[in-house]
């Protein structure tokens, strides 16, 4: 990889169409450059139909790969720093987190944690400070925004504004 910036989603056996959908949408609005999985449970509820695509109103599954792999530590290059995010004891509030250039952010499933091997592989571990847990897409969408709202954005304001808001939104802020 020859870019400053690269950032992935790395999904540990994730089981809902519905959040990969959300997932994608999440990494087509705040430019993430891949989203990996392992298991089998995406893939067999994914061939019931198309339900993972409902939730990804913005086709970023046409421009963003979603790639299955075996291992996520091993499916990227070696200067990606490998952050997992969930609630492990010990993890970093994700508000004094502060990000890689480069990065694959690891989540674990709907129904379980990041294996302590995955863990024990990581340049670091951070958890989004909440009372209970949120739902993975949530999660993914929450620590995209802070990925981007501490970096330097160079389209700011109305402009990003008018390129990100949907095509019937024409509503100014009465001055």
């Amino acid at each position: 990889m020859s870019s400053k910036q690269y950032s992935a989603i790395g999904l540990v056996n994730p089981k809902s169409p519905t959040n990969v959908g959300g997932i994608m949408r999440a990494a087509g609005c705040y430019q993430a450059d891949a989203v990996f999985y392992t298991g089998k449970r995406y893939p067999l509820a994914a061939s019931n139909g198309t339900a993972q695509y409902n939730t990804d109103t913005k086709a970023a599954s046409e421009k963003i790969p979603l790639t299955g792999v075996e291992s996520l530590v091993d499916a990227i290059d070696a200067d990606v720093s490998i952050i997992c995010v969930d609630l492990v004891e010990g993890a970093i509030p994700l508000p004094e987190f502060e990000h890689p250039d480069k990065a694959i952010y690891i989540f674990g499933p709907e129904d379980g944690t990041i294996s302590q091997q995955v863990i024990n592989r990581a340049d670091a571990v951070v958890y989004v400070p909440t009372v209970g847990c949120m739902n993975l897409a949530a999660s993914v969408n929450v620590l995209l925004y802070d990925r981007l709202a501490k970096s330097n954005v160079t389209v700011v304001g109305d402009d990003l504004i008018r390129r990100s808001r949907d095509k019937n939104n024409r509503v100014k802020v009465k001055r």
